[in-house]
């Protein structure tokens, strides 16, 4: 029988209600540290990070309305109230509707890597996105990244290196739900562990 994806307006927040630069602790009627996923998929960093954390604020962005719904579905059906989950551009929404120093930590897991060359200019890890999310970091926040992708891993690191002034490298540590060989226990992760893909991470914060 096929899963009937329920929305809930506990969870879900609509782009087209959101107007200027929004306050956490109004969107989640409480304060406490804001992690926002870029590419949430079908929720399941948000799932097992969220239950683990229970004083954090998970906001996670999907672009893809399938596994936004099924991750709205999801935390809904937990009924978590420390998650919220967007669909819309992550870029447009980071740019338009995060405050300054606002973000305790950006998590970045199997981005699309855009491999075609002529495609290369939507990749998210870019010098302006990175821009962006300096200026939403709390001091000590974090950028945390994974991918599968050998050469768009190689620009993630030349990106980030050129911020070198504003950012340094720390240990990745893996996330709260993250099995034996695994980092960060999202999907895409087991399939490419399943596909025996190397796995590159970097992790850095805010100086």
């Amino acid at each position: 029988m096929r899963r009937i994806l329920r929305d809930y307006a506990s969870v879900s927040l609509n782009a087209a209600d959101l107007a200027g630069r929004l306050d956490f602790g109004d969107v989640f009627g409480r304060e406490g540290p804001v992690h926002i996923e870029v590419g949430a998929g079908k929720g399941t960093f948000l799932l097992n990070q969220a239950r683990r954390d229970g004083q954090a604020n998970f906001v996670g962005i999907e672009r893809a309305r399938k596994y936004y719904r099924y991750a709205v579905d999801r935390i809904g059906r937990w009924d978590l109230g420390n998650v919220r989950i967007i669909r819309t551009d992550a870029a447009s929404f980071i740019a338009e509707h995060v405050a300054d120093e606002s973000v305790d930590c950006f998590h970045i897991y199997f981005p699309d890597p855009w491999p075609k060359k002529r495609h290369h200019k939507r990749r998210f890890v870019s010098p302006a996105n990175m821009e962006e999310l300096l200026r939403c970091l709390k001091s000590g926040g974090q950028i945390r990244i994974a991918t599968d992708h050998g050469e768009y891993f190689e620009v993630m690191q030349e990106v980030i290196g050129a911020f070198g002034d504003k950012l340094e490298k720390i240990d990745f540590a893996p996330t709260a739900d993250a099995g034996p060989e695994e980092i960060t226990g999202t999907n895409y992760e087991r399939k490419y562990i399943k596909d025996k893909r190397q796995i590159h991470t970097i992790a850095v914060r805010k100086v």
